[in-house]
């Protein structure tokens, strides 16, 4: 169980981030058009799971558009924008925002938040994951982790992209 914080207020999650070095745990996630996207959809591509609560929170937003706006135009990389948004809801905020290309995957339907130790389990977010972000390289495997030390905080994207 890792100890976070909301708002200066510390919060728990179920578990901790797979470690570096380790092979990524299998998902399945929801993608906008309601299909079923999995580790294995992006296989041979070096990923960023971007994990967050939502994107109704201005972090969260400004995120997506940050690691979109960062890593646009790297060959081979994609980033994951994963929350428990709703695939409607996610699909809303990428047009409203202007975003294009973004891949957003809703956790609704699955064990991800679990198998990530990611799962908020008290405080007024249970349920949703915490801030997070999780670097796979083109074979699966973790080589950069950060788990964010206060939900409202942004992600050290620089960091994360270094690892690309």
């Amino acid at each position: 169980m890792a100890e976070i914080a909301f708002k200066g207020t510390p919060v728990h999650t179920l578990g901790d981030l797979p470690a570096v070095g380790s092979q990524a745990p299998a998902f399945d996630l929801v993608a906008q058009d309601l299909s079923t996207e999995t580790l294995a959809t992006f296989t041979g591509m070096k990923k960023v799971l971007n994990v967050f609560p939502s994107l109704d929170t201005p972090v969260c937003a400004t995120s997506v558009r940050a690691f979109n706006e960062k890593a646009a135009g790297r060959d081979g990389v994609v980033v994951l924008n994963i929350s428990a948004d709703l695939p409607f809801a996610s699909k809303r905020f990428c047009a409203a925002e202007g975003i294009e290309g973004a891949h957003t995957l809703s956790t609704f339907r699955g064990a991800f938040p679990k198998a990530y130790g990611l799962e908020i389990t008290d405080g007024p977010l249970a349920g949703l994951c915490s801030r997070a972000v999780v670097v796979l390289d083109e074979n699966d495997k973790v080589v950069h982790v950060q788990q964010v030390p206060d939900i409202v905080e942004e992600p050290d994207y620089d960091a994360a992209l270094a690892t690309l």
